[in-house]
């Protein structure tokens, strides 16, 4: 049963990040072992961790291509399922990169200043297959790559037996996946040794700038560790969603979205706010009988008795302050249209994505409705988003003057007495030289 509490009962570790055990000697050695070893390294760990005897680890394009005829052959609502959702995802991603402006202004009379906004040369992707193998997560890593221009998408994946041959092979839907996004080149490498070879390369995969996608406590933990070697998107911890819902809501769906939820993991955080104790109780009921007919009610079960609770506030003004502090990853706000709906609209603003009235699932962010499922946990929604197109982009700047100009001149002048107070006289000196009357 998920636990029922008032707001003043709330424990304060409720707010804090979630941490679900070390994992970082072990994720040491094998970046440390990659780094050095490259592909030998990978065998062993492959061996080791993925029950793998692969010599080398490049999926073929045809392989790739011939999942994808495969799936719209055997499987046509999920071809065009994935495919609908590429074309929503990119077509948001594009309007993401409009946004993302290169200007040049002149501050000063011949003073000009800058941005580029730049893609990366190389994006790496990684797309966990435990036991939910997480195709969607294809179409939310690579499409925001795609749309920011960058010329080459490496995919790395766990392997799965190959029904044909002994070549590398992987989940044919996520194979299929690659192929229909865009992927340039697909590698069945799983866990850290994956994150390791993308960022460091080996003799098969190649070096990125970039690496993105979820997975287990070890790619996380990865991640973190070659974070300056290669950029990073986020440290994905366990899936939460937040819901606010007043009377209005519909018991059967605020139920069916938290449980959408917590059958992600058994550490996963599903919570329901509300001032309503009918709606409270209510729900509370109704996923006990969703629980029933669940066939993830194992995993879902746990997470809702462990980590699930519905919280009882002293108006929606309070819950919406317990968000804010929350931070949630997903936050949806189960409330008819109109002025208190706007109101928590405008108020809230720690969350990863916010999906707004009863018929905004958060599960239609997760698939096919444009935004990134790729989003932050754990309380770090406070000071960065989710994945999009600005991870693969370099925004630089850029300086150009015109000699002799009032800016210019202006500029040089400062430059030399800013340089002069720092004691660092090569710094004034370089200023000066640009002074006409110096």
């Amino acid at each position: 049963m998920i636990k029922i509490q008032k707001a003043e009962e709330i424990e304060d570790d409720f707010f804090n990040g979630r941490n679900f055990g070390p994992s970082i000697d072990t994720v040491r050695q094998v970046l440390e072992e990659v780094r050095l070893k490259k592909d030998e390294a990978l065998r062993v760990y492959g061996k080791k961790f993925d029950n793998s005897t692969l010599t080398h680890f490049e999926i073929s394009h045809a392989d790739l291509e011939n999942a994808a005829k495969k799936m719209q052959a055997t499987n046509p609502k999920l071809y065009d399922a994935l495919c609908y959702s590429r074309d929503l995802a990119l077509r948001f991603a594009k309007k993401q990169r409009e946004s993302f402006d290169s200007f040049e202004i002149e501050l000063e009379p011949g003073l000009f200043t800058g941005q580029k906004n730049i893609p990366v040369d190389r994006a790496g992707v990684y797309v966990p297959a435990g036991r939910f193998p997480l195709l969607s997560s294809v179409v939310m890593t690579v499409t925001p790559a795609v749309a920011a221009g960058v010329k080459e998408i490496i995919l790395c994946t766990p392997p799965r037996p190959n029904p044909n041959s002994d070549e590398p092979y992987a989940d044919e839907n996520i194979m299929a996946a690659a192929y229909i996004c865009g992927v340039t080149r697909a590698f069945a490498v799983g866990g850290a040794q994956a994150i390791a070879a993308m960022a460091f390369g080996t003799e098969s995969i190649p070096q990125t700038d970039v690496i993105v996608g979820p997975g287990n406590k070890y790619v996380a933990e990865a991640k973190k560790l070659v974070y300056g070697t290669v950029g990073i998107d986020m440290i994905a911890g366990p899936t939460e969603v937040f819901i606010i819902a007043d009377k209005s809501a519909n018991p059967e769906w605020v139920a069916a979205d938290l449980l959408a939820q917590a059958e992600h993991d058994i550490v996963a955080q599903p919570v329901l706010a509300t001032p309503d104790e009918n709606l409270a109780q209510a729900v509370a009921k109704e996923i006990e009988k969703q629980l029933e007919v669940l066939p993830t009610r194992e995993i879902a079960g746990q997470s809702i008795a462990n980590y699930g609770r519905i919280i009882i506030t002293k108006d929606l003004d309070q819950a919406a302050q317990i968000a804010n502090r929350k931070a949630p990853e997903h936050l949806e706000l189960a409330l008819d249209e109109g002025a208190d709906r706007d109101r928590l609209v405008q108020s809230v603003h720690n969350y990863g994505s916010l999906f707004i009235g009863h018929g905004a699932a958060e599960v239609f962010g997760d698939y096919a409705a444009g935004l990134n499922h790729t989003l932050p946990t754990s309380g770090s929604a406070r000071f960065t988003g989710g994945l999009s197109v600005r991870v693969f982009l370099k925004t630089v700047t850029t300086l150009r003057t015109v000699t002799g100009s009032k800016g210019s001149e202006a500029s040089a002048q400062a430059a030399g007495a800013l340089g002069d107070a720092e004691g660092l006289a090569g710094h004034a000196k370089a200023a000066r030289l640009r002074l006409a009357d110096r």
